[in-house]
């Protein structure tokens, strides 16, 4: 088939790896605009631009899709499908219905559950046990459109966001190939979306990753790695930022343990009391210093029980 295909970070790019592995042909590469990066802030490529240079492919990079010399583009680009995967902008009805499949969309997880921009995340921090991937004939509502396959993936019980990316990744781009064949045969069977069992999957901030030690342990656990590796769970120990890469939960809160209290410390881990449950602190970095299991961390820095974080 010939595809325009829009995409920006790294979790498009297997997708369109997948896709030139397939034999298709991308007529275009539609990416958000580079931006600056580092200190001398150099404009720097999407991973997408990078990867579909790296295939000798055309690439696009419009300010606004809705822009009318934008759409003329995409419109002139010959193209029986339009695929989009984590693109960064909503798709506007003129480019919705302008190819012969219209626009399909890589979504990593399993609609109606999770619409919105960050499922996987959300996913591991809502603490389900499974996530995956939806094909999905995009419509003009959020994620809303007929579900045409879907694959499944089991979280593991340390899994991050960053290790469930990987998964859904790699399961996305295969889906995506079977999809457009099976497209292209008139094999698949378009589902409609009922009503979605959770709350959208709303974009992740820095400010999400403060840890509140009233709330459990568990939570905060599931938080911890649903945050990792962006934005980050932290706290503050005392006039600096301590993030919190993994924790495990511990029994009971000890009595009298004010939340946000350590309340022991050992040789490769400390523990700090929540509103339900202890926190087992065991891999963190403090503000100035690399990242460290907590092993290395004690060797280097005391603390005592009765501290307080946060």
């Amino acid at each position: 088939m010939k595809i325009i295909f829009m995409g920006t970070p790294d979790f498009s790019v297997g997708t369109l790896d997948a896709l030139v592995r397939a034999g298709h042909e991308i007529t275009l590469v539609v990416s958000q605009p580079d931006k600056p990066k580092g200190r001398g802030h150099e404009l720097a490529p999407t991973a997408v631009k990078t990867a579909a240079l790296r295939h000798g492919l055309k690439v696009f990079q419009p300010k606004k899709l809705r822009d009318p010399e934008t759409v003329k583009v995409l419109e002139d680009t010959p193209a029986d499908v339009i695929v989009v995967i984590a693109y960064g902008q909503i798709v506007p009805p003129a480019v919705l219905h302008m190819k012969k499949y219209g626009c399909i969309n890589v979504h990593g997880s399993l609609l109606p559950k999770y619409r919105g921009a960050a499922p996987i995340q959300w996913a591991v921090i809502d603490g389900e046990k499974e996530s995956g991937v939806t094909i999905m004939q995009m419509d003009e509502g959020l994620d809303t459109g007929d579900m045409l396959l879907k694959g499944t993936v089991a979280l593991e019980e340390k899994e991050t966001s960053g290790s469930l990316f990987e998964k859904i990744s790699a399961l996305g781009a295969s889906l995506c190939v079977e999809a457009l064949e099976k497209l292209e045969k008139g094999e698949l069977k378009p589902e409609k979306q009922g009503e979605s069992t959770t709350e959208y999957a709303k974009m992740l901030t820095k400010e999400m990753g403060e840890l509140d030690f009233r709330r459990s342990a568990a939570e905060l656990e599931r938080l911890i790695r649903g945050l990792n590796p962006w934005p980050s769970a932290y706290t503050r120990l005392g006039d600096k930022t301590l993030k919190i890469w993994a924790a495990d939960v511990c029994g009971k809160k000890d009595e009298g343990a004010v939340c946000g209290e350590i309340t022991e410390v050992a040789k490769d881990a400390f523990y700090v009391a929540c509103g339900e449950g202890t926190l087992k602190i065991t891999e963190l970095q403090l503000q100035g210093k690399k990242r460290m299991d907590a092993a290395a961390f004690l060797r280097g820095y005391h603390l005592e029980p009765g501290q307080r974080l946060g």
